[in-house]
């Protein structure tokens, strides 16, 4: 079974679509308690894949971690953490947009309050026009008489 990047997966089940090349069935393959075990200790801590298969009860050493490695490339397993990355991004915006506005008003450097309101800004759909440089090309002579 081929393996998707974990950024396709990703996009896919943010949009709630099927996975590129992966059928309906696989969204019924469970996972076993010790994979669920794995990602929630992965997405909740960040640690590394060593650390979480201890955790979730993976072999000790090198063989838990491979054994580990081996589980998180399955598709199955890829949809849930991704899915568990969303709702952990989902239930950390409104902290993350309450510390953007404290930023804005409240920041001791003017620059760090300009560039949160910036951002806000743009999250809100009012974003500057893109600036642009316009080239021309050909000859141009300019004569300037005094006279």
């Amino acid at each position: 079974m081929a393996t998707l990047r974990l950024d396709t997966v990703f996009e896919e089940v943010l949009k709630g679509g099927n996975t590129r090349g992966v059928s309906d069935m696989t969204k019924l393959v469970s996972l076993t308690e010790k994979q669920r075990r794995l990602v929630d200790t992965l997405v909740a801590t960040g640690c590394s894949i060593k650390e979480a298969s201890h955790i979730a009860g993976y072999a000790k050493g090198e063989a838990g971690r491979v054994s580990a490695s081996k589980a998180l490339k399955t598709v199955h397993v890829q949809q849930y953490m991704m899915q568990s990355i969303a709702e952990s991004i989902g239930l950390n915006a409104t902290l993350a947009s309450s510390k953007l506005v404290k930023l804005a008003q409240g920041a001791k450097s003017e620059y760090v309050q300009l560039e949160a309101s910036r951002d806000i800004l743009d999250r809100a759909g009012f974003k500057a026009p893109d600036k642009h440089q316009h080239l021309v090309g050909g000859d141009i002579k300019v004569s300037i008489s005094l006279e």
